[in-house]
């Protein structure tokens, strides 16, 4: 079983900057793609971002393209989320997650379902 944990949130005014990142351990982590979503309060979760297992491929939610960019370090086990040009409606906590299985193109890494690991999740606050 992979554990997760998310580091990096915290509160900011309207066009700042954030950098999440995610510690995975316990699973080949350089052989799966890694997933970024975010839960505002009385909203359902939400796909954000996801990488696959080389970084060469990226994938992100319409409302965040241009803004926001998921990499990862697979040396250190670690998958990013630099989040830009912030908005009060980026406010959410963010979770990384890891599937349970090979994934591949948008459809796939943004169905929560193939999800098996979640990290404990960070809080984002944008004021305006």
């Amino acid at each position: 079983q992979v554990q997760l944990v998310e580091s990096g949130g915290g509160l900011v005014q309207a066009g700042g900057s954030l950098r999440l990142s995610c510690a995975a351990s316990g699973r080949a982590f350089s052989r799966f793609g890694m997933g970024w979503f975010r839960q505002a309060p009385g909203k359902e979760r939400e796909f954000v971002a996801a990488i696959d297992w080389s970084g060469g491929s990226t994938y992100y939610v319409d409302s965040v393209k241009g803004r926001f960019t998921i990499s990862r370090d697979n040396a250190k086990n670690t998958v990013y989320l630099q989040m830009n040009s912030l908005k009060p409606e980026d406010t959410a906590v963010y979770y990384c997650a890891a599937p349970r299985y090979y994934c591949s193109g948008y459809g796939c890494y943004a169905s929560d379902r193939i999800y098996d690991a979640w990290g404990q999740g960070t809080q984002v606050t944008v004021s305006s």
